[in-house]
């Protein structure tokens, strides 16, 4: 009896170790390549995509490993496995995979994904299943599907753990040696086990025959039904981060929620209960359609969020919880899990490529609602006994009239969000939408439902500086103390709609450093602050952070930076290594200006341990909307050497800002968004 709990102990920390180091890998490693592609939320979208993607090869492994080989080669060919994964140990992408700014994002990030991190993911991935198998042969007498429900659990913990104890103490050189540490560790005790099972010889005699093998349509639902919370999670996700609280990390809470969902469905006892979560699946699906539509700005931040991901969880588990009723004998596990993976990957490849590539808004999450209803209902209704053919009729109806419901209140809304539009475009980077107020005269362009930029359409105003350039802001004012000075060379970070350029004259001089094509093409076509400057310009394609690191000091007098990506701040600008590059390219009376208005985040001490680092000077300006004159609420930073510079009477309203005691300065290997949590 000692030996089976132990051998059982055994199995379960493996299996939880592998989950855990899953887990844990996956924001370490997109934290590390962040920085490279712009800081783009799409990154940790493509980054979802190449984790299900290995996850399945790692499940159909796993199912070809038990199927195919005998215990002895199982032990060979898996143990060999293991100890090759050591030689890419600790994990560090290469720099050679930086991006130059012409190349696919999707594609290279996957590149850089599988040489940096491809083999231990795939060693990890393969370990759930594979262990289940062995522990299923070992003691036959008990089902494994609780080490699955272990497993989401190790994966949920580590998920938590990330943002709360493991980024805000450790720099990502010591995360990787940590997880490198751990890994090593997790090879030993699966290593054991494989050594164990060599001769596959079961301490208890299987006492029953293997179940019926599953039918085709049974896998194709195991594989719809994992399918459908994939694509809520990630698309979901999107959604948070653009239209509630467009910071990074918020994917924690959809994710977090959807292991857990797993964790109550794959319990011994489950806590899914039909009679409960059905009645408020279709509240749930019906406020998910319908968040969007009401205006999510509406809701006070803590209504909308717990709304959304209520919702959100009680899809999930009526979709795990119903592929836990499904579950084969375990003498088919690994086949039921690599149909999950399919679903998985299906899911992620649907809202990571599909949708950024051949939409030109989000309609994934839409899709999604509509296809979890429809699914639900083929998993449901012909597996339920009903006492007269009239109830079964009436749920058919019901569930039509419910979807049809949902169609029209999501179509309705697409409509509503794209009317008036001139242009409506996606790529990797996000949508951009561009709208035309012809009552008001004037033209927008959104990221999301942030302005990134607005111009007048009267012939006598078209170079007027608006939204957040204005005069009274902290951009406008730099821009009109170096021009009293004379001839000015600006940088600018981060392009919009090109308004900062009208501050420009002949002599003057304008380079604009942008990352999304897209932008560029728009503020060319649909703006004409860029055609009407009188001032040089030139526009570089990439990341601005890359690109500066490659060119000589530009010696610029006013350098600006305002690269955001809706509302949400590009962590890699806003480093101790990137202001090193920033003053590098200013003159030495030359002036930093960094964007820093944000609903959710206090950027002041990243400024104020930064202008101290390098012995500068800090102020704020902030400036008040004006609606009439198209100006909107703002809040900069200007940094400088120049002590003279913030003696000028133009910047006479502009503030210090006070240290911060025990605040960590961010740099490119820590950085922690909760200690400037507003």
């Amino acid at each position: 009896m000692k030996i089976d709990l132990r051998l059982t102990v055994h199995y379960g920390l493996t299996i939880f170790l592998s989950a855990f180091l899953l887990f844990q890998v996956q924001p370490l490693i997109g934290k590390m390549i962040l920085p490279w592609f712009g800081g783009s939320a799409a990154v940790w979208t493509t980054c979802m995509l190449f984790f299900q993607l290995v996850l399945l090869l790692g499940y159909f492994y796993s199912h070809w490993v038990v199927r195919y080989l005998s215990p002895s080669r199982q032990s060979l060919v898996h143990g060999g496995l293991l100890l090759v994964s050591l030689l890419l140990i600790p994990i560090s992408p290469s720099l050679d995979w930086k991006p130059t700014g012409a190349e696919n994002p999707t594609l290279r990030i996957l590149g850089l994904l599988t040489v940096s991190i491809g083999l231990p993911y795939f060693v990890l991935s393969t370990t759930g299943p594979l262990l289940q198998a062995w522990f299923a042969r070992e003691r036959s007498g008990l089902v494994p599907y609780r080490l699955f429900a272990l497993s989401n659990f190790g994966s949920m913990l580590a998920l938590l753990a990330y943002p709360v104890a493991v980024e805000p103490i450790f720099p990502t050189l010591w995360q990787s040696y940590l997880w490198s540490g751990l890994y090593a560790c997790f090879v030993a005790a699966c290593a054991l086990l494989a050594w164990r099972g060599r001769h596959g010889v079961p301490i208890v005699e299987p006492t029953h025959h293997d179940g019926p093998a599953p039918r085709w349509t049974h896998k194709v639902l195991w594989a719809a039904l994992a399918a459908c919370p994939s694509i809520l999670m990630v698309a979901d996700t999107s959604f948070l981060t653009t239209n509630i609280a467009p910071i990074p990390m918020i994917w924690v809470a959809p994710l977090a929620l959807y292991l857990l969902s797993f964790i109550m469905s794959f319990e011994r006892h489950g806590w899914y209960r039909r009679k409960v979560f059905l009645p408020l699946l279709v509240l749930g699906l019906g406020a998910l359609a319908y968040l969007p539509t009401l205006g999510i700005n509406e809701l006070p931040l803590a209504v909308a969020m717990g709304i959304n991901l209520t919702a959100f969880f009680v899809a999930c588990m009526v979709c795990h919880g119903e592929l836990a009723r499904l579950q084969p004998h375990p003498s088919h596990l690994t086949g039921y899990y690599l149909m999950l993976a399919v679903g998985g990957v299906v899911g992620g490849f649907f809202v990571g490529v599909i949708a950024p590539y051949w939409f030109n808004s989000n309609y994934e999450l839409s899709i999604g609602i509509l296809l979890t209803g429809l699914v639900a209902t083929v998993a449901i209704i012909p597996k339920t006994k009903f006492s007269r053919p009239r109830r079964r009729h009436a749920s058919i109806a019901f569930t039509a009239v419910v979807l049809l419901g949902l169609a029209w209140i999501r179509i309705d809304d697409h409509r509503e969000e794209t009317s008036g539009a001139e242009l409506t475009e996606r790529n990797f980077y996000g949508t951009l939408q561009v709208f035309h107020n012809e009552k008001v005269g004037y033209r927008s362009m959104f990221h999301g439902q942030i302005v990134h930029g607005r111009q007048n359409t009267a012939p006598d105003q078209l170079d007027q500086p608006t939204t957040y350039y204005s005069p009274d802001g902290g951009a406008g004012k730099a821009m009109q103390l170096k021009a009293a000075q004379g001839p000015m060379r600006v940088g600018v970070i981060g392009l919009g709609v090109g308004t900062l350029v009208s501050y420009g004259r002949k002599d003057d001089y304008f380079r604009l450093y942008e990352i999304d094509p897209m932008v560029i093409d728009i503020a060319r076509k649909n703006f004409s602050f860029l055609s009407r400057t009188a001032a040089a310009t030139d526009i570089i394609l990439g990341d601005a952070r890359l690109q500066l690191e490659t060119e000589p000091a530009q010696r610029f007098d006013v350098l600006v930076v305002d690269a955001f990506s809706g509302d949400s701040v590009p962590i890699h600008l806003l480093t101790q290594e990137a202001f090193a590059q920033y003053f590098r390219h200013l003159k030495s009376d030359g002036v930093l200006v960094v964007h820093i208005t944000n609903r959710f985040l206090d950027l002041r001490p990243v400024m104020k341990t930064a202008a101290n680092h390098f012995g500068k000077e800090v102020r704020l300006v902030d400036s008040e909307g004006n609606s009439e004159k198209l100006v909107l609420r703002s809040r900069w930073a200007l940094i400088s050497a120049d002590a003279a510079l913030f003696k000028d009477p133009r910047l006479a309203g502009a503030t210090s800002i006070a240290d911060s005691p025990g605040f960590q300065p961010w740099k490119d290997d820590y950085s922690s968004i909760f200690s400037i949590l507003q």
